[in-house]
């Protein structure tokens, strides 16, 4: 029995619905939203994934202002730039676009960012909150995970579930995100041993390596939900996810495609951060999740 397909682009639009609502009800209050992003050098898929969020944020009616600097631009420069939006009433999200030129010191960048604009969920503080359970910004990725498998009714309580990669921004805020949610978590990276088998006990299999078809169907559990979060390109210029999408769609219970399946609610949920910003900063949240 083929997979049932997790279409991200659906789930990415019923959270822009609720994203549009949230918006109105700040406009009741002459309040919109702002986001600032800050971009470094000329990195082309960078160039490509800002200027989704800025269609995003335009698309919804979210302000979103580019903040461009030279590839040689001094760390003084860049984090004066941040204390500004920091420091600017008008800015509740503040993103710096990942990665940066190796010069600058990325985690004291991220540092630097005020953690009630922190819509990335990478400042430690935020870290933090999340591992203690407690309200702050979790990374978009990992929250669209999430809303992924709450969209697709995927009962994550008591299953065993099984991240492949530990990275601060996907990784291990996914793997916490799952253990919240009450699901036996396995944490697999570059020193696990066997790894292949770990993942073929999942009932829930994350990938978010970066290998491209890494995850074949001996790897999967027969009727497990597959999350592919890699986005691979390939010599002939196509764009791949980590797992071999056509055989697995003959093992899993659903899985997602690539492009179209984890990326577009990435997107999605930054909007929704940066609403949630707004919304604390101006004290008009519910206290419910982003």
């Amino acid at each position: 029995m083929a997979a049932r397909l997790i279409d991200g682009k659906a789930a990415a639009e019923a959270v822009k619905v609720e994203v549009r609502s949230r918006l109105a009800r700040l406009a009741e209050h002459d309040l919109v939203p702002g986001l600032a992003i800050v971009l470094v050098g000329e990195h082309p898929p960078s160039e490509i994934y800002v200027r989704k969020k800025l269609e995003a944020c335009r698309k919804v009616g979210l302000r979103a202002t580019l903040h461009r600097f030279p590839a040689d631009v001094s760390q003084p420069t860049l984090h004066g730039k941040i204390a500004m939006l920091n420091a600017d009433p008008a800015v509740h999200g503040v993103l710096v676009q990942l990665p940066l030129p190796p010069h600058l010191d990325t985690k004291a960048t991220i540092d630097r960012v005020d953690p009630e604009k922190d819509v990335d969920g990478l400042h430690p503080l935020n870290i933090g909150r999340l591992q203690t359970g407690r309200p702050g910004f979790i990374p978009c990725t990992a929250l669209g995970i999430m809303r992924l498998l709450q969209h697709y009714g995927v009962d994550v309580r008591g299953k065993n579930a099984v991240v492949l990669g530990r990275s601060a921004i996907v990784g291990r805020p996914t793997s916490w995100l799952l253990l919240r949610a009450h699901a036996t978590v396995t944490t697999c990276h570059r020193h696990t041993d066997d790894t292949r088998e770990h993942a073929a006990r999942a009932d829930i299999l994350v990938s978010a390596v970066g290998k491209p078809h890494l995850v074949t169907a001996d790897w999967v559990k027969p009727g497990a939900v597959v999350i592919d979060v890699g986005i691979n390109r390939l010599h002939d210029g196509r764009v791949v996810g980590d797992c071999d999408f056509a055989a697995l769609s003959e093992r899993a219970s659903m899985i997602t495609p690539v492009p179209g399946g984890v990326g577009p609610m990435t997107v999605a949920m930054l909007l929704a951060n940066c609403v949630l910003a707004a919304e604390r900063a101006h004290r008009l949240h519910d206290g419910g999740a982003a």
